[in-house]
């Protein structure tokens, strides 16, 4: 079997968040390999090499498992939310020629025309491609694309072999005119208007306050 990404793998007897922690302070991951029609195998991954290996989404490795070399798709990493390191992943074993269908990253490049706004709605979509041959991310270009432009997911082109799961009319990205400020008071107006919001008078700032008091004070008094 050819070395995607090699690494070397325990199997683990105990579970639970205790033996989770304790596999991290060693300084390595907890992990699950899946096979369909096979009980789960729970697997302790090595810290470091692990975390290089999955610097990539739907990253294969092989596994070396006490002898037993497996072919895996990493299928979901779970990472902590503060220090992103790894914490546990799942694996499902996968073969040669066999298809699997995994989200891709959508990345978008260029500049569109003056004066407009570029909305990202959707940053991946599903394809379902060999497991040994999945794109690592696709590129959509919005370069001089006019207001009222519109990506979906049917434009993206796809290598050869990859099939597309996400919907073809799903919008990816959205390019709209840019509103003036002017434009945007306006609106912001007729909201509260609508609303019945009245808008409030400025308040009246120190140095403001000051000065009427200051003037009051040099005004000749009435006679009486």
């Amino acid at each position: 079997m050819a070395d995607y990404l090699s690494i070397t793998a325990e199997k683990r007897t105990e579970f639970g968040k205790g033996a989770a922690r304790r596999v991290r302070r060693a300084d390595k991951i907890p992990a699950v390999l899946y096979e369909h029609g096979n009980p789960p195998l729970h697997l302790t991954l090595p810290g470091h090499a692990t975390m290089m290996a999955l610097k990539h989404t739907n990253a294969v490795l092989t596994l070396d498992v006490e002898g037993e070399r497996h072919l895996a798709l990493a299928k979901d990493v779970q990472r902590d939310p503060i220090k992103r390191t790894i914490e546990h992943v799942d694996l499902v074993i996968v073969r040669k020629g066999e298809k699997v269908i995994v989200d891709i990253a959508i990345h978008v490049e260029g500049h569109a025309a003056p004066d407009t706004v570029v909305t990202t709605d959707y940053t991946e979509i599903s394809v379902e491609t060999e497991a040994t041959n999945i794109p690592e991310s696709f590129t959509v270009s919005v370069q001089d694309l006019p207001a009222g432009s519109q990506i979906l997911a049917g434009a993206v082109v796809l290598p050869e072999g990859v099939t597309l799961v996400t919907d073809p009319e799903a919008l990816l990205v959205n390019v709209t005119q840019q509103i003036s400020e002017e434009a945007l008071e306006a609106e912001l107006a007729e909201a509260e208007g609508e609303a019945g919001i009245v808008a409030e008078e400025p308040e009246e700032t120190a140095a403001e306050g000051e000065a009427a008091d200051e003037a009051a004070s040099e005004a000749p008094a009435e006679d009486a």
